[in-house]
Order: C-alpha cells, then sequence, then structure tokens
C-alpha cells in the first residue's frame, strides 16, 4: 500500500458529513403555514374553500406577500438560518401550491449559500 494510502487509513474515514436540504420538513411547514393563513382570510372574507388541505392548496385564493413574509418566520427554525424576503414574489401568488413550488428553490438556494453545502 503507499505511504499517502497508509496514512489515510491510519487517519480513519472523514468526519465531515454533508447535508441535506429537509425539503419535505419545509413544504410541509409552508403548506400547513399558508393554508392557515388562506383559511383566516377565507373566513374574515365570508369565501368559501374546500375541506380537504390538497384542495385548499390548488384553490385559486390570492395569497398576499406579506403573510408570505411572516410565513418564512415559521421556516427558519427547521433550516437553522435567517431568510431573507426576498425569496418571496412580489404582489403575491393566486394559490397555496404556486407559493410553494416558487418559494421551494429560492428558500434551498438561499440555505445552501448560508450554509455551504
Amino acid at each position: 500500500m503507499p505511504a499517502v494510502a497508509t496514512a489515510l487509513a491510519a487517519v480513519g474515514p472523514s468526519t465531515r458529513h454533508a447535508v441535506v436540504f429537509p425539503s419535505a420538513a419545509v413544504a410541509a411547514c409552508l403548506a400547513q403555514e399558508l393554508t392557515e393563513a388562506v383559511k383566516a382570510t377565507a373566513a374574515v372574507k365570508g369565501i368559501p374553500l374546500p375541506t380537504a388541505p390538497l384542495d385548499i392548496a390548488k384553490a385559486p385564493f390570492e395569497v398576499d406577500s406579506l403573510v408570505v413574509v411572516s410565513i418564512l418566520c415559521a421556516v427558519e427554525p427547521i433550516l437553522g438560518v435567517e431568510l431573507s424576503e426576498q425569496v418571496v414574489r412580489t404582489g403575491g401568488y393566486p394559490s397555496v401550491q404556486a407559493a410553494i413550488d416558487h418559494l421551494m428553490p429560492r428558500i434551498e438556494a438561499q440555505w445552501a449559500a448560508k450554509i455551504g453545502s
């Protein structure tokens, strides 16, 4: 065995661990928080919504960008980083699902930049 390989074998396996973006947890948190926000707004405005969470997510219902910015705070503890409000589209989203679809890659990009994965 060459000297370098012997030296590396003596040190043992790498202690560096890959950190994986918690996409399922982030998406679930966003879905729950956005759905609750939409339900609250619909109740105040007297707008009927479907009862199933998946149907609510797909329902055409304007999701205000300021509401989405406030919801980012619920995601931050999962990620261990503070998110910039720049991940949120100005003007909001036409549905919960549209918000999630837009936010997820942007949140992951910010997380990766801060975690350094």
